[in-house]
């Protein structure tokens, strides 16, 4: 059954800039918004020409004329936000990573489903249509066994002590934030690490500001991935197969271009991608697929997986000794 799906959008920082942006190019219904502050819902609404503002989350997750909302607060605030909007019945798309840890996660998920609502991580590269086509160049084995993936996400960002990614107490640093995306690509291609292997430098804030992994995954297949908060680097990634690779050229986890190459180097498939905007349009569009079909689960990426590539950042920090004031 085909229905408009109304979005609330909770929280007016830089990420619920981008995506409501998206939404509204794509032509998705957002109904409202919510801040802690009157003021700077009133902002955002007159900004994107939102009709209801809320003056705080609890007003926003109760309000009748919305269907899902999208949780856009820093981490520690993303399990909480999403457990009122699921209690006042509302399905959720939550900002990755997902949340701090995968007993949060674990219950969040667990609540939608007794629910019977959708919660979605927003891992929006997953659903880029460049990503759509590797997957299908995977499962169709044209790669043959894929035995390595070796992919970076490496930014110079503010290395002010109070900004949001260097404050512990925020979740910041360059695992949460740029890590796990490499991590799910990882995860997306090979499945679950079998083996897991992290090293890490820190800030004098205590967050990490480089964390490299090393993965063992079924098949003797390996990944390896690079995320640093302070070194700007490449940002591409390449699969390689018993039968060819791609690789993935900059920025590899937003809308852009790809090669298939065979084992001796020729090209034989390139992807060109023609998104308008961010393309952060793509994962709204899932969830909003997913309520209209009276589905929870998404193939592309499901509820365990979500709570599993928690868990595997769990370990990441046990081994390079990162803790959070929330833990």
């Amino acid at each position: 059954m085909s229905f408009d799906v109304r979005w609330g959008i909770l929280a007016t920082g830089f990420i619920a800039r981008l995506f409501t942006s998206d939404l509204l190019l794509a032509g998705h219904k957002v109904a409202a918004v919510g801040s802690r502050s009157a003021q700077a819902a009133n902002r955002f609404a007159e900004q994107f020409g939102i009709a209801k503002a809320h003056g705080n989350y609890e007003a926003l997750v109760s309000d009748p004329d919305v269907d899902i909302v999208y949780v856009a607060t820093p981490h520690p605030f993303h399990a909480s936000n999403a457990i009122a909007a699921l209690e006042a019945g509302k399905h959720v798309l939550v900002e990755k990573p997902f949340t701090v840890n995968a007993a949060e996660a674990q219950r969040v998920m667990e609540l939608a489903e007794r629910k019977g609502l959708v919660a979605l991580e927003a891992m929006w590269t997953r659903f880029l249509p460049h990503m759509v086509r590797i997957r299908e160049i995977v499962e169709s084995r044209a790669l043959g066994d894929i035995r390595s993936i070796i992919v970076d996400h490496t930014q110079d960002l503010p290395d002010d002590p109070r900004h949001r990614l260097n404050a512990l107490e925020l979740g910041g640093g360059a695992l949460l934030d740029l890590g796990i995306y490499p991590i799910s690509f990882a995860w997306d291609i090979l499945g679950r690490p079998l083996t897991i292997q992290a090293t890490a430098r820190f800030k004098v804030t205590g967050a990490d500001a480089e964390v490299a992994t090393l993965f063992r995954h079924a098949g003797d297949a390996v990944s390896l991935t690079l995320s640093a908060s302070d070194t700007a680097g490449p940002n591409v990634a390449t699969i390689i197969g018993t039968e060819g690779r791609i690789d993935i050229d900059a920025i590899w986890y937003y809308p852009t271009t790809f090669r298939r190459y065979d084992q001796k180097g020729h090209v034989v498939e390139e992807f060109r991608s023609s998104v308008r905007g961010r393309g952060m349009q793509y994962q709204a569009a899932e969830a909003e697929h997913l309520i209209q079909s009276g589905r929870l689960a998404s193939e592309i990426l499901r509820p365990a997986d979500t709570v599993a590539i928690m868990r595997t950042l769990d370990a990441i920090r046990a081994q390079i000794g990162l803790r959070y004031p929330s833990d």
